[in-house]
């Protein structure tokens, strides 16, 4: 038991959300249920998580993207866990890859819009960091009732082929198994792929099935001699190799990737790792379970670094923004961090925690530069309330400084990778590397909250709003209605600020875990040094 009340208290509060976080987690595992994960072995096939665990190395890592990708979204569909299917990042023969395997207890793995959303960020990750791609195939197709969400526009189901060829361009080796349905377009995928199995019985490929190729063209046959293992591969040439089973195909594709040859690497440092000095698990009594309460950020960052040691920028100037060096599992890593204790200037003024004023994002600005200069990876820490506003910093030209962090920022060429611990609201997310900027990773803690500005603000604005039309329309309301009409708006307003709202629309890759983060982003640094960095140009900054 930690002597301090507070410790022990945000401690209780975290492992609480940290529990919730595993029981949520183990649910959404389960798929389409229990029921439908027997009916799949029924068939003789595994399920998709199944043949991943099988797949790639054993007591390797493996991280998992978009797990909460569609939670609560589709009710009337039904539910779509996970966007029915799973894909990550693991190790096989010893070396990285993509993962994507279509969940056939989910709608027979039928593409739902999030499900299109999930392929293209595992593709995307793919591109990044020139990972080899492996694609487990048992799917449906498109989701017909939702056709005009997922087919015609640019993110939607066609742009997945357009990147199969784009990764065949760039010399990413793309790996798929037929091993249940691929229908329609979705048989393109695996063909476009550089080499294509099936497994017998089980797996199946067609432009069109039994019934659509009756009603077109009044053929009578079935879906075996249509696509089966044995047309493709001794008729039609569609696909290499067949196998009796899911497990012989997986061996297979094993088989492969221990003969694939390495690639030149991106040359980003890394020693031997060293386990924090300071225990990890001390982060749970750090964050307050009341997110205005400040908090020394510092000392969470040395609970997550090797040797709990970092190596300050201009430690005196701009201290509501932490920036230095430090290693993860070895890896040299550039931090810049929201500082949420409130701090005093050189002049003796206080600044609140957790907002960025025109000295901080100038340093954050010139230390991201620094990093780019020096091929060293970002990680930003984001629990950030905004930047400063008011006449002060408006006159001290905080929006020209934060244009500069910004530039900088969006043009780095390393890698950047985003930890969101609290609050990310308004153009504090923007400047500390959100969605849109493009990192390679970003994962959300279960205290984080995403959102325009915080609840209580937004709820505060949008109850003016409505007050004031109610009385524009001669409408009179009494102080009661307006507390209710503030709850009502609150809960609404609260329920989109979740983490896993924003997982669920992909708008972060997860929540994590704190004690996970560690290997989060040593996972991620280690896939981006096998890609390419291009010559950093931060473009016009205005001094």
């Amino acid at each position: 038991m930690h002597p301090d009340l507070t410790f022990n208290k945000n401690e209780d509060h975290l492992k609480q959300l940290v529990y919730q976080l595993r029981h949520k987690s183990k649910k959404i595992k389960l798929g389409g249920g229990e029921k439908k994960i027997e009916e799949q072995h029924n068939k003789g096939k595994l399920t998709a998580r199944e043949r991943i665990a099988y797949l790639l190395d054993k007591e390797s890592n493996f991280l998992e993207i978009g797990l909460f990708a569609g939670d609560e979204m589709y009710a009337e569909q039904g539910g779509c866990p996970s966007g029915g299917v799973i894909t990550g990042v693991g190790y096989l023969a010893g070396r990285q890859c993509v993962i994507v395997a279509n969940d056939a207890t989910v709608k027979a793995g039928a593409w739902f819009p999030i499900t299109a959303k999930k392929n293209l960020r595992a593709q995307e990750i793919a591109m990044d960091n020139r990972l080899p791609i492996i694609y487990l195939v048992d799917s449906a197709g498109v989701f017909l009732p939702m056709q005009d969400e997922i087919f015609p526009d640019k993110e939607h189901f066609g742009r997945q082929f357009r990147n199969n060829a784009k990764m065949s361009a760039m010399g990413i080796v793309q790996i798929a198994a037929i091993m249940g349905s691929c229908v329609a377009g979705g048989a393109y995928l695996p063909i476009m792929s550089d080499e294509a199995m099936i497994v017998d019985k089980t797996g199946s490929i067609f432009l069109a099935g039994s019934y659509l190729v009756k009603a077109a063209i009044g053929e009578d046959i079935d879906n075996e001699t249509l696509g089966g293992a044995t047309t493709h591969c001794e008729i039609s040439g569609v696909t290499d190799n067949k196998f009796s089973t899911d497990q012989e195909c997986l061996d297979y594709i094993r088989s492969l990737f221990d003969k694939i040859g390495s690639r030149e690497k991106a040359g980003f440092d890394r020693s031997s790792s060293l386990p924090p000095t300071e225990k990890m698990e001390e982060i749970y009594g750090l964050i307050p379970d009341d997110r205005v309460k400040p908090y020394d950020t510092l000392e969470v960052i040395k609970r997550l670094v090797d040797a709990s040691a970092f190596q300050e920028y201009k430690a005196g100037y701009g201290k509501t923004l932490l920036c230095g060096t430090a290693r993860i599992d070895g890896w040299a890593v550039g931090i810049v961090a929201n500082q949420r204790k409130i701090v005093k200037t050189s002049k003796g003024e206080m600044q609140m925690g957790g907002v960025i004023y025109s000295d901080s994002a100038d340093k954050a600005a010139r230390f991201i530069m620094n990093c780019n200069q020096r091929k060293i990876p970002l990680l930003f820490m984001q629990d950030v309330s905004g930047f400063m506003v008011g006449s002060k910093a408006e006159q001290g030209g905080i929006i020209k400084d934060g244009a500069k962090m910004v530039n900088a920022m969006a043009n780095s060429t390393v890698p950047k990778f985003t930890i969101i611990m609290g609050n990310s609201y308004g153009a504090g997310n923007y400047a500390m590397c959100g969605k849109a900027y493009d990192p390679r990773l970003i994962y959300a803690w279960p205290t984080a909250q995403i959102a325009v500005m915080s609840g209580a603000a937004a709820a505060k604005t949008l109850l003016q709003i409505r007050v004031s039309t109610l009385k524009k329309q001669g409408k009179e309301i009494s102080k009661e209605e307006e507390d209710n009409l503030l709850a009502e708006i609150t809960d609404r307003y609260n329920e989109q600020l979740s983490p896993y709202y924003a997982a669920s629309r992909l708008w972060i890759d997860g929540v994590i875990d704190p004690v996970e983060t560690r290997n989060v982003i040593s996972m991620g640094i280690e896939a981006a040094n096998h890609g390419v960095i291009e010559k950093f140009s931060v473009g016009v900054i205005q001094t």
